[in-house]
């Protein structure tokens, strides 16, 4: 996915709650949707009829300063379009990276239209030495913010002398 999954700073988190999930503010770090999507793979297999395309072997995905890399990927071009991609679904160890933080997961689907991203499976997310896991983390890349889901657990180092 990467795509413009701009996943920033963690701030004030100190507990949460596994029903409700986490709050999270990602430091005004907005993804730029319209930048163009390079991806590069091992293989590329298109099924015209359905207007899928999966990418598979070592996918490395960049939008903007994100980097996505995964296993796979399937891009799902726009009904009758397909000179515009939908949405990405990226499987096999995801790692989406900006300049400051990482995110890893099973599985990530960026929605395009939406300017979304919802990665699931044993998600951790560090900015620094500050480090949230949950099973599922949603960002709206519009307004920065997100939700951690699933049992979240923060580790926040004490700023310092």
């Amino acid at each position: 996915m990467s795509f413009c999954f701009r996943i920033l700073a963690l701030i004030g988190l100190l507990a949460a709650s596994p029903a409700l999930g986490q709050q999270i503010a990602f430091g005004g770090i907005k993804g730029d949707t319209k930048a163009p999507v390079e991806v590069t793979a091992d293989s590329l297999a298109v099924n015209q009829e359905t207007g899928h395309a999966v990418f598979t072997g070592n996918v490395v995905i960049g939008q903007g300063d994100m980097r996505l890399t995964a296993a796979q990927v399937e891009v799902v071009y726009g009904q009758g379009d397909q000179s515009r991609i939908d949405r990405l679904h990226a499987t096999g160890g995801v790692t989406l990276v900006s300049a400051r933080e990482a995110a890893e997961a099973s599985e990530a689907m960026y929605d395009v239209a939406k300017g979304t991203v919802v990665m699931t499976g044993d998600v951790l997310l560090t900015q620094g030495e500050n480090v949230m896991s949950g099973q599922r983390l949603d960002v709206d890349l519009a307004t920065g913010t997100g939700q951690m889901q699933g049992r979240v657990r923060t580790i926040l180092q004490p700023g310092g002398n």
